[in-house]
């Protein structure tokens, strides 16, 4: 008995990539056209490959900011700060980093002067 060759419709297009950017598959597929009984087809009828999309943004990450270091002067007005690190920094149009410094007012006890300073200081002043 002479098999019937299988009678195959063309490719069809690629696939869109299965990602939006990065590392992903596409696939395309073709349809059996000639009845299965006929004979036995065993073309593939899909197939698959890799596709790669520009690189995915990586977003800038930061860890937690530390404590507020101590007060700068030991009287008077002084300013405190804290930090934060970046761990990841921010690839291929990601977020960029935010800051990671900050620094405060702080205010430790009023500060003790001898007497006649503020006359002293209020001449060099002018």
């Amino acid at each position: 008995l002479d098999t019937i060759p299988c009678l195959l419709s063309p490719w069809s297009e690629w696939s869109d990539c299965s990602v939006t950017c990065g590392k992903g598959m596409r696939t395309r597929q073709r349809m059996l056209k000639s009845a299965a009984e006929l004979g036995d087809c065993n073309e593939e009828l899909e197939q698959a490959e890799k596709c790669m999309l520009p690189e995915c943004p990586v977003d800038c990450e930061l860890t937690e900011w530390s404590q507020w270091s101590e007060c700068n002067t030991s009287c008077g007005k002084g300013h405190m700060i804290r930090t934060r690190m970046i761990k990841i920094e921010p690839q291929f149009g990601g977020t960029a980093c935010p800051e990671t410094v900050q620094r405060t007012k702080c205010r430790v006890r009023k500060c003790l002067r001898g007497p006649g300073m503020e006359k002293r200081r209020w001449k060099e002043a002018r």
